[in-house]
């Protein structure tokens, strides 16, 4: 049987997890508690090539595909789930969104500087009344000449507060529907675009989450990714593939908890011994890591189809919502090892408890998933 990862791989996941022990995890409760973005560790992921993997290499990405990206995103979310959210957002969505359908000058505009972290990269596509409503949009761009006016607001934009280039989902008229929608750069500074920090988050508090507003904001044309109105498809391709990072992240925080329940486990004793010798904690644990390593597989398997160029939408769905609510389980189960200590700060599996919550809803919500494959099954049975 062949290896699950390769030689090149297992090389990759012992950088990542190097770094993200030294880097990451002693800092992981202090971006938690200060809602800091954490620029340090991300200049750190930089330098090890991480904020440009999958990103064009022509354009200076790292190149690599998605199985290499979710071994590096497990290491990340195992440490701290705040890096992971920065670096998926940068990576799989805001950089991949320019990478993928952006024009050869637009990709040397941009590529360099998002795949050695020098620009931070956003996407901006939830509004105050859309969120899994994606043909809602309201933030209009207005054509003037070579410009574009864009008027609207955006909601919960991840890296937002530090981001320096932001694709922006904007609708021509809202009696367009989906053929109404176009994708634009925007970057940091434009006249008429201000950034506002959103705080109070439950978890993931470290990762810079802003509200976006465009006032009469002037951006050239020559920004929009693709045709006008392909700003649609370019979502859902974008989307599609980023959930698979997604479900490595989940991955990587179910793996935190359990590798922090399984220490504390064989530490704490009761009743004469470690609590790791009584049954009902045992059952917990294997529990867990069965979730952990399906999760792992149904991830690896929408990987390995999308690095095959192959379809993947209903697969990035199931790894995501299944990754996604095994975290919820095995981060439940963490809490009820640890007991009491696990509820207070700066307990690990008390803030993965809070930051896996997020990841049932971002990107689209398990309903939102099951949808998506419940329309591929009955698609299939059609057919």
């Amino acid at each position: 049987m062949q290896p699950f990862f390769t030689e090149q791989q297992e090389m990759l996941r012992q950088t990542a997890r190097d770094f993200a022990r030294r880097e990451l995890a002693p800092k992981a409760a202090e971006v938690d508690e200060r809602e800091e973005f954490p620029r340090a560790q991300f200049k750190g992921m930089a330098a090890l090539g991480f904020t440009g993997m999958a990103l064009d290499e022509e354009f200076g990405g790292s190149g690599g595909g998605y199985r290499d990206q979710m071994v590096v995103i497990e290491e990340v979310a195992a440490a701290c789930g705040s890096s992971s959210t920065v670096l998926i957002t940068h990576v799989s969505l805001g950089g991949s969104a320019i990478s993928r359908h952006g024009s050869p000058e637009q990709k040397r505009r941009w590529v360099p500087d998002i795949a050695d972290g020098k620009k931070i990269a956003a996407f901006a596509l939830t509004e105050p009344g859309t969120g899994s409503d994606a043909l809602g949009l309201e933030t209009t761009a207005r054509p003037d000449g070579e410009n574009y006016i864009l008027n609207g607001t955006k909601l919960f934009c991840t890296n937002g507060a530090a981001a320096d280039i932001f694709v922006v989902f904007v609708t021509h008229g809202r009696g367009l529907g989906h053929k109404g929608i176009s994708a634009i750069v925007v970057e940091r500074g434009t006249p008429g675009f201000t950034v506002n920090p959103q705080h109070g988050k439950m978890g993931m508090k470290g990762c810079a989450t802003a509200e976006l507003v465009f006032q009469d904001s002037r951006v050239p044309r020559a920004n929009r990714l693709g045709g006008e109105g392909q700003g649609y498809r370019i979502a859902l391709n974008i989307l599609d593939s980023s959930r698979i990072s997604i479900a490595a992240q989940c991955v990587g925080l179910a793996r935190g908890a359990l590798d922090a329940a399984l220490d504390y486990s064989r530490k704490r004793k009761a009743f004469g011994g470690p609590i790791a010798g009584h049954q009902a904690v045992q059952f917990m644990l294997a529990d867990m890591a069965m979730d952990v390593d399906a999760a792992r597989l149904m991830t690896w398997r929408a990987a390995s189809l999308y690095d095959a160029h192959m379809p993947h939408t209903a697969e990035a769905a199931m790894a995501k919502v299944f990754a996604s609510e095994a975290a919820h389980r095995v981060a439940h189960k963490a809490l009820q090892v640890h007991g009491g200590v696990g509820y207070f700060r700066p307990s690990a599996v008390e803030r993965i408890y809070r930051d896996q919550r997020v990841t049932e809803i971002y990107e689209g919500t398990s309903e939102i998933q099951r949808l998506v494959i419940a329309r591929s099954l009955i698609g299939k049975l059609e057919g």
